[in-house]
């Protein structure tokens, strides 16, 4: 992945050694979601992780609708913990990484619904190998 100016600063501009160290695999902060996607996917190196993320997007999809059907809240309470809750225990099992979530929860959100669409259209490989080339 060729580094646009602007998208990525040094180790020192950093300020979390611990995310900047064991989320990007480098001593940088990503300052943009280009430069965040690449890093993303690296992170979940392990095909279990993704199997996890995708599942738990999934569940926590069918408890939001479970609470839209049913009129009910407690699925709504469920489904965070549910999708976050597999998310991250494959980080801790499978990767031993942070995820992505505390440094940039917003980025980290929408790439789990893009990581999903892209793995259920078959088009997640492509991806991959482009960010495991930069």
């Amino acid at each position: 992945m060729g580094k646009r100016a602007g998208s990525v600063k040094p180790a020192a501009a950093c300020g979390d050694a611990q995310f900047c160290g064991t989320f990007t695999g480098m001593a940088e902060k990503i300052t943009s979601y280009a430069a965040f996607w690449p890093h993303y996917l690296r992170a979940h190196r392990d095909p279990r992780t993704r199997l996890a993320h995708c599942l738990g997007t999934i569940l926590a999809l069918a408890l939001l609708l479970a609470a839209a059907i049913g009129g009910d809240w407690r699925p709504l309470v469920a489904a965070p913990v549910i999708g976050y809750g597999c998310a991250w225990l494959a980080h801790a099992v499978f990767e031993g990484n942070r995820p992505a979530t505390f440094g940039h929860p917003l980025w980290s959100f929408y790439s789990d619904f893009r990581m999903l669409a892209l793995w259920a259209s078959f088009r997640l490989q492509p991806e991959l190998d482009k960010a495991f080339r930069s």
